[in-house]
Order: structure tokens, then C-alpha cells, then sequence
């Protein structure tokens, strides 16, 4: 399975802030520190913001923060959320439909639970579990940069 880019970014996003302990962290930030585009990651942390795993805070002095314990988000339910209008295949909620088997294939149902235990999988960690002991990620990520 291939996550999309949206995904990707979303817990990029999450390691950053939890990595820097509550403290406000800006978009652009998060940009320069990972070398990715600042209008994605506008996207995301506006998608981000009304799941509710950030707080976003506006003005001068805003940024962005979890919006509780790294411990209590999921990265299962992270994925579910950035990945609801990706199908995974044409004849999956949000496709196309266009398949001419569709009616009388069994393929959809071998995928759908396939992809049930992508999910699962990832509902085992959380971004706590994917910062946690790593001081090289915590001085890459929380450090001054240099």
C-alpha cells in the first residue's frame, strides 16, 4: 500500500511537534527543517487542525502545537483520516467505479481487509512511540538546526 503525500507530511508534521514539547512551532518552520513546500504543509495542518490533533494559533506570536499528548494520537487513526479520499482501488468508496468485474469480483474484498491490517498495524504506535528514545530525531527536529 502507498500512502499519499498529504499522509506523509501529516506525521512529519506530528513528529516535529512533539519533538518540540508543546512549544509553537510555524508552518514554515516545519518547511525549511524537512525541505518540503510550505503550501502543502498549509493544507495538511489545516486538515490537521479540524481532526483536532493541532491546535493552530493565528498573529504574530501564533504557530502550531499538538493539540494533546503525542501519547493519545494514534497513527493508525492519522492515516484513516488523511487517507479517506484516496481508494485504494477504482471500485473502493471515493473511485471511480469504472470496473467491468466489479459486480463478480472477489479482489475488492482481499483488499479491503489487506488494507484493514495496514490500519491495524499502525493503531499499535503512536507519534509518542515513533519520537520516543531517538535523541538524533529529537536534535534534528527540537535542536537550533545548525
Amino acid at each position: 500500500m502507498r500512502l499519499t503525500v498529504q499522509t506523509d507530511y501529516a506525521l512529519r508534521m506530528l513528529m516535529h511537534l512533539a519533538c518540540r514539547a508543546g512549544a509553537l512551532v510555524t508552518i514554515q518552520e516545519i518547511a525549511e527543517r524537512y525541505g518540503i513546500s510550505k503550501n502543502h504543509l498549509v493544507k495538511v495542518a489545516h486538515g490537521l487542525g479540524r481532526a483536532g490533533f493541532i491546535e493552530t494559533l493565528r498573529g504574530r506570536s501564533g504557530g502550531l502545537r499538538l493539540a494533546r499528548p503525542a501519547a493519545k494520537i494514534p497513527v493508525g487513526t492519522v492515516a484513516r483520516y488523511t487517507e479517506q479520499n484516496s481508494p485504494l482501488v477504482e471500485c473502493f468508496p471515493g473511485g471511480s467505479g469504472g470496473c467491468l468485474v466489479m459486480p463478480h469480483c472477489r479482489l475488492k474484498g482481499v483488499l479491503a481487509e489487506a488494507q484493514e491490517a495496514f490500519f491495524t498495524v499502525l493503531d499499535r504506535y503512536t507519534v509518542h512511540d515513533l519520537v520516543k528514545r531517538n535523541p538524533a530525531l529529537l536534535e534534528l527536529l527540537a535542536g537550533d538546526g545548525a
